[in-house]
């Protein structure tokens, strides 16, 4: 299947610096204003400067010094260290002068002393004279009278196009950023395909572990791409972004696998994605993941690089976690009610009623968002009091410590819910359910098994019921 890419900026830092040997970078850019201007490697989405260079009488910068820089591709850093102007490439070549407009325009570039740079600055401008083209012809697609021409024009520029990077990127031809291109290249999809989607996906990575391919670059090297940190960040928050935890537990199962024992490129894609999945509110069951990064890898001895204070961290944070997992038994609350008998034999149980399922509703009277859910659920739940077969009770937890301020709020918005909050409770429920916020919404079943640890919006709360009705049908 031909694909046309439209984007092709693949960025290489590098590290280490071995014997020394003299460079002398020169960039002279027409109109540029800044005074200082620096060479930085791509860490992430963040730079990592490594050298700079003020701005002489003639408007040029020359970097230079006694050392050897790894080959890669550096960005070209404004002022500012938070933009960059462009990226450029040092392989053997450490003497060059590269010329352009201030924004390092590609179409601009004149480049003496590096073939790299020549070459890879024609290659981008190429494809963004192509990408203009593109957009020139989508436009007149947008016109009945015009769209059957731009049709064919538009097909024309994907073949040609398409026979350029068949050239250009030939595996044999070892150029440092047409290596990268090859490297960071997406999966193609076969048109006899039907599951695109899914073959795309189980294909992703194949570009960046083919043997051809990882020889060529070190992990340490590898790192400093920002490709690297794009292409992991939109596979787990672009193509997985709604799917399930057991869907995402597997690909970071089957990724690490393809990784082995690299232990450098495993921290770089834990250390990414780790910090997302804890305590993540974006998604269903996410939680479900950081607990398979902690129980799996983390706390078996499998991430050398974590402390003794990460672990022990990890491991308080896992045991916790993992008790308010979907799928966990809910632990059952006696709690106090409006009440607020001291006499256990008088509190309420958070598991005994006959309903199906319990919403256990965790609120602050002094939250606004808590206020307005409730508002909603209150709605609802009243909506549904007549009925005889109401699906589920609300047990809700008030989380507040000023217990007449809870009580007068409960009555003067007559919550008949269960309504239970204060001191007197049989264990801590913000342990038992990892609440670290207002409001939180937990959802048991008929075994009271946890089956939602989210906030849902309340006009879904009975469709939700009403799908996982039919997901667990016997």
């Amino acid at each position: 299947m031909k694909r046309l890419f439209f984007s092709m900026l693949l960025f290489l830092g590098t590290t280490g610096i071995t014997e020394a040997q003299s460079y002398k970078i020169v960039f002279k850019l027409d109109g540029a204003t800044d005074s200082v201007l620096y060479i930085g490697r791509h860490f992430r989405d963040q730079f990592q400067i490594q050298d700079s260079a003020r701005r002489a009488k003639d408007g040029s910068y020359t970097f230079q010094g006694k050392k050897k820089w790894n080959r890669g591709i550096y960005a070209l850093v404004q002022q500012n260290r938070e933009k960059s102007l462009g990226d450029f490439a040092i392989d053997d070549s450490q003497q060059f002068t590269i010329s352009a407009d201030a924004k390092l325009t590609p179409s601009t570039v004149k480049v003496k002393g590096s073939d790299a740079n020549s070459q890879m600055f024609s290659y981008i401008a190429t494809w963004n004279d192509a990408k203009q083209r593109r957009n020139e012809i989508n436009n007149r697609k947008k016109d009945a009278a015009t769209k059957e021409q731009a049709e064919k024009e538009e097909k024309a520029l994907i073949d040609q196009m398409d026979a350029y990077n068949k050239t250009a990127l030939h595996p044999k031809k070892s150029v440092l950023f047409f290596d990268l291109v090859n490297l960071f290249e997406d999966a193609d999809v076969p048109d006899s395909i039907q599951d695109k989607a899914t073959y795309f996906r189980a294909h992703y990575w194949d570009c960046l572990f083919s043997p051809e391919n990882r020889k060529k670059w070190k992990t340490e090297e590898l790192i400093y791409t920002p490709d690297l940190y794009k292409k992991m960040n939109y596979f787990f928050y672009g193509m997985l972004y709604y799917a399930d935890s057991d869907t995402i537990i597997a690909e970071i199962d089957r990724l690490a696998t393809r990784i082995g024992d690299d232990t450098l490129l495993l921290r770089y894609l834990f250390d990414h994605i780790e910090p997302r999945y804890y305590r993540s509110t974006r998604n269903i069951g996410w939680d479900a993941v950081w607990c398979h990064l902690a129980g799996n890898y983390y706390l078996k001895g499998r991430c050398p690089w974590a402390t003794e204070g990460t672990l022990h961290n990890m491991r308080y944070n896992y045991n916790r976690i993992r008790q308010s997992l979907i799928g966990a038994h809910g632990q059952e609350l006696w709690m106090a009610d409006t009440n607020q008998s001291s006499n256990p034999e008088d509190w309420i149980s958070s598991h005994r009623f006959p309903q199906k399922y319990v919403i256990l509703w965790f609120w602050d009277p002094d939250c606004h968002h808590c206020q307005e859910q409730s508002a909603e659920l209150k709605v609802l739940y009243d909506s549904l009091l007549t009925t005889p077969n109401r699906p589920f009770e609300v047990y809700a937890v008030g989380y507040e410590s000023d217990i007449a301020k809870w009580k007068k709020y409960v009555k003067d918005h007559n919550f008949r819910w269960v309504n239970v909050g204060g001191p007197n409770v049989n264990i801590d429920y913000q342990e038992a359910y990892n609440i670290h916020g207002a409001p939180t919404m937990i959802i048991l079943n008929e075994k009271r098994d946890i089956i939602m640890n989210k906030v849902l919006p309340i006009k879904g709360l009975l469709r939700f019921l009403e799908e996982y009705e039919k997901k667990n049908k016997k």
